[in-house]
């Protein structure tokens, strides 16, 4: 076997054994990745796709920005410690990743923030329409924040499922809003055929890449792409409620007018005029100071992906996934899970989602024994391939350990059936 057979590793004539996989991890081109990573001993981590496990130039980047740059350097560092073009140099960083030009992305806020100022700013530039379009199984913030906007400026937000968002771009849409990898099934959408068919109809598109920056490639200006946002905190790796990204396409940036006037977003910030004039290009998207240690976290975590080729990271994802659905077929059958993820590896993101009626204590009894996963209500298991830094061997232990959970009733105990506040 190599890496382009495991797509369709569920054809494979002998079953799967962790030699075989053994075998894969030997020729893995992103093996070394693994060593940027401060790991757990004895955890398989399964769960990127909600907070990405730490790089190791984190720790002493962020020792140096405490111990000298705050308590020596204090105030004075904005300049001689470079913290005041942080969040333009992060973007850029990040632009290399999604398929944008350094001067398109900036880091700022937080995805909900950046999705409210790009969707009012939309609005703005196709006066006229007043329909936001959205799907119902979208994470529910975006859905709460595109309400809220309607709200605010009279405007729609009209839901529609997944499948019927082509058939329900027309004339009187204003701006598409949608999340590439949907958080719960990881189903992906055809970016550019989405974003073709909405330029058609005259709306525009936002497209939420929270599950998709780090994961895999995205082509945003092949695709013609008007905006996007992301977080920093899952497969970019910059910590617990990291900074987000926003991207606006250089062809918007001068006529662009969000709605959160900041003295960070204005074109001479250190003039402190009463009047605001906006900063040229993507600066506008800033409001206030920068999170400047969460900020110096994520660009020490983004040298994770020093040299490393997207498409052997796609490719390495896809060899994951694979490998993981069809050990659940071959070990799991039987024990009441579904898959709730594409079968096809170009359709998913880097995910798979199963369903179990039991879905949360197994998840419970599964962390408990080193193996981190999450669970999404009603009845989803959720697992993330980081494939920076997980290898084949551990997919085929993650499954091990998951049968053994069903075979012995493990997920049965009570401290398993108990509801954590954060799933």
């Amino acid at each position: 076997m190599n890496l382009s057979d495991l797509p369709t590793a569920s054809a494979l004539a002998t079953p799967i054994t962790r030699a075989a996989c053994l075998a894969l991890d030997a020729q893995d081109p992103l093996a070394h990745c693994r060593e940027r990573f401060a790991l757990p001993e004895g955890v398989i981590y399964l769960d990127g796709n909600s907070l990405g496990a730490m790089p190791c130039a984190v720790p002493p980047r962020m020792q140096r920005a405490i111990e000298q740059e705050w308590a020596q350097g204090l105030i004075r560092s904005w300049n001689d410690a470079d913290w005041y073009p942080a969040p333009q140099r992060v973007g850029g960083r990040i632009a290399a990743l999604i398929g944008a030009e350094t001067d398109e992305v900036i880091v700022a806020d937080s995805i909900s923030i950046n999705l409210f100022k790009v969707l009012v700013a939309a609005l703005r530039l196709r006066p006229g329409r007043r329909v936001i379009l959205g799907e119902n199984a979208n994470f529910p913030t975006d859905a709460y924040v595109a309400g809220g906007v309607a709200e605010l400026v009279n405007a729609e937000f009209r839901a529609v499922d997944s499948e019927d968002v082509l058939a329900a771009l027309n004339e009187d849409v204003a701006v598409v809003t949608l999340t590439h990898v949907n958080y719960k099934s990881g189903k992906v959408y055809d970016m550019a055929a989405i974003t073709r068919r909405a330029h058609e109809v005259g709306a525009l598109v936002v497209w939420d890449l929270a599950h998709t920056a780090g994961a895999m490639p995205c082509a945003l200006n092949a695709c013609n792409a008007d905006f996007a946002l992301g977080c920093g905190y899952k497969y970019l790796n910059g910590g617990p409620g990291a900074p987000a990204f926003v991207f606006v396409a250089k062809r918007h940036q001068d006529g662009l007018r969000q709605p959160l006037t900041g003295w960070h977003g204005h074109a001479k910030p250190f003039e402190f005029s009463q009047s605001y004039v906006p900063a040229p290009g993507i600066d506008r998207m800033l409001v206030g100071t920068a999170p400047q240690l969460g900020l110096i976290a994520l660009e020490a975590a983004l040298t994770a992906f020093d040299g490393v080729d997207m498409q052997a990271l796609r490719r390495k994802s896809q060899s994951l996934t694979s490998l993981f659905i069809a050990l659940v077929d071959q070990e799991l059958a039987g024990h009441g899970f579904g898959l709730a993820t594409p079968r096809e590896p170009n359709a998913r993101g880097s995910q798979v989602s199963l369903t179990h009626a039991e879905g949360y204590a197994i998840v419970q009894a599964l962390i408990a024994r080193g193996v981190i996963g999450d669970f999404r209500s009603p009845d989803i298991l959720r697992f993330g391939f980081a494939a920076l830094y997980l290898s084949h061997a551990e997919v085929w232990d993650a499954v091990a350990t998951l049968k053994d959970v069903m075979a012995s009733a493990a997920w049965s105990a009570p401290e398993f059936m108990a509801r954590k506040a954060v799933t």
